[in-house]
């Protein structure tokens, strides 16, 4: 077994990207599943980012990793805040009775 190349991670990161991209397109339901694959989305990037970084010798990529994690833990910490309080509502969390703002 050789050594790690470039194609390895971003073909790892394109599967995270997919097994995503299928976790949303699967389970449109589920409020706290759909962050998480949208979680593992953003993920995936980064690890692209990240092996892209490493093997063209630039720290650029990982600071702005940096970013896409900071941004990433706002937008969770919001999102399950705002999820607390419509399952307190609501008792329930599924995407398809939060049909209020429908107009």
């Amino acid at each position: 077994m050789g050594p790690l190349t470039l194609g390895h991670y971003l073909s790892l990161g394109g599967m995270l990207f997919a097994l995503a991209v299928v976790g949303i397109f699967l389970n449109r339901r589920n409020l706290i599943v759909l962050l998480m694959a949208i979680e593992l989305m953003l993920l995936a990037v980064n690890m692209n980012f990240v092996a892209f970084s490493h093997f063209l010798g630039d720290m650029a990529g990982q600071v702005f990793v940096f970013f896409i994690l900071t941004v990433a833990a706002a937008e969770s910490a919001i999102g399950l805040a705002i999820l607390v309080v419509l399952f307190r509502s609501r008792t329930s969390v599924d995407a398809a009775e939060l049909d209020e703002l429908k107009g």
